[in-house]
């Protein structure tokens, strides 16, 4: 037994060395348009988030009698360490990720079942979701939403003459969501369980799987969302309040109401910079967090909103870009842009959804921008892949593909995808 733990830990060094070595290399690819394009979004959201958090979390500091700085510093750090993990993610070879899942597959598996233990993991409003290790605490389950894409994007580049077969590309993904599910729900957590599901149903997609395979998938989570949502009193409360909004305002659709209120009176041009009174008691509860784009709304105004939103299509349509020009010469690197997009395009709808009325309440931060450092990072890391496979995917940049062999001369005989 010694022998074999000795093996994998120095497999695991390894790796982590050879990962290190690539950052170093020279001769990557320059930055091009679509990589400068994608940078910048993703700095302006960084920045602009930051912003919003010192102008949403200030007041809230001081009405529980700490610092107004408190919630800014704590995001300024994680944006500080997103900064570093962006960098090595946009300059290490991307093929390299498919030496790292399985090491970040086991991570993400150990440290989900590790929250769910009392004493290890922290409980917050009766919700076991965070370790903490020193002065940092992250969420185990923003580490399992990188880790379903590799392992998802990965699986089908080894498997692509094989997507037919339900056994080996459609069932080992979906069971593996179903191990990351059941570990999430205990926790509880619905929302991030539907949106591991959204990630590997989108690279499942992109990858080319049989459309009546993820019909079957779709179905399945429908009914097991509605499963979970009849369990918990408070989640059917919010169901019915949103088939019936005007129905307890005062109780479960007091936050929809809120954010409708306070997204009005923004107008047009907004109320201003930190004029907003949705952070106020009485205001909006969870304004820094899940109601993030309602303060947007107020002190920015549709102007400001629409600007957020458009960056948010932009990253899309380049995402996408990026995942059609690299289908025909690297089937990984489109299955990683396609699900990375896919993951914080989901995200950004689901948020800005919930903020304005269109989907029931949910517990979804909108991405770079709502407070919240493990998901800021693992965002931030999520932009560094694509902006690293945008540098790849100009035509005259493009080299021989390194796909999995498995994969060689696969592409004609599949779906081909995003082309």
């Amino acid at each position: 037994m010694r022998t074999r733990v000795t093996g994998l830990g120095a497999r695991a060094a390894g790796g982590a060395l050879s990962v290190v070595r690539a950052v170093r290399r020279t001769g990557r690819p320059k930055h091009n348009a679509l990589s400068y394009t994608m940078t910048g979004i993703v700095a302006f959201l960084v920045v602009f988030g930051l912003l919003m958090v010192l102008s949403t979390s200030s007041v809230l500091g001081l009405e529980a009698g700490g610092s107004p700085w408190s919630d800014f510093g704590r995001q300024l750090m994680w944006a500080a360490i997103g900064l570093v993990a962006f960098f090595l993610a946009s300059r290490m070879p991307y093929r390299n990720w498919r030496i790292l899942t399985p090491y970040i597959l086991a991570f993400s598996l150990i440290t989900l079942l590790l929250v769910l233990i009392p004493g290890i993991g922290m409980a917050t409003d009766g919700a076991r979701r965070w370790l903490r290790f020193g002065p940092f605490a992250f969420q185990p389950s923003e580490v399992a939403k990188l880790a379903i894409l590799l392992y998802a994007s990965a699986l089908l580049d080894r498997r692509a003459r094989r997507l037919d077969d339900l056994k080996a590309a459609f069932i080992p993904i979906m069971a593996m969501v179903a191990v990351m599910a059941g570990f999430i729900m205990m926790e509880p957590d619905l929302d991030t369980t539907v949106e591991i599901a959204l990630i590997a149903g989108a690279v499942m997609w992109v990858g080319g799987v049989r459309t009546r395979h993820l019909l079957v998938l779709g179905g399945s989570a429908v009914l097991m969302v509605f499963g979970f949502v009849l369990m918990f009193p408070w989640r059917l409360s919010r169901l019915l309040v949103f088939l019936h909004p005007t129905d307890d305002p005062q109780g479960a659709g007091y936050q929809t109401r809120q954010s409708l209120i306070h997204i009005a009176n923004g107008g047009i041009t907004g109320v201003g910079p930190g004029e907003g009174r949705s952070k106020w008691s009485g205001g909006l509860p969870a304004v820094h967090t899940d109601f993030i784009f309602s303060a947007i709304g107020e002190e920015f105004g549709l102007l400001g909103a629409l600007v957020v939103l458009a960056m948010f299509v932009a990253l899309a349509i380049s995402g996408f870009r990026v995942a059609s020009r690299m289908a025909k010469h690297d089937r990984f690197a489109m299955l990683l842009a396609g699900g990375a997009t896919s993951w914080i395009c989901f995200q950004a709808v689901i948020n800005t959804a919930m903020a304005t009325g269109i989907m029931p309440v949910t517990g979804t931060p909108l991405p770079f921008i709502s407070v919240g450092g493990s998901s800021l990072v693992s965002f931030m890391i999520a932009g560094g892949i694509l902006v690293n496979l945008a540098r790849h995917c100009e035509p005259e940049k493009i080299r021989p593909s390194a796909m999995h062999p498995a994969t060689r001369g696969a592409l004609k005989k599949s779906r081909p995808a995003l082309t």
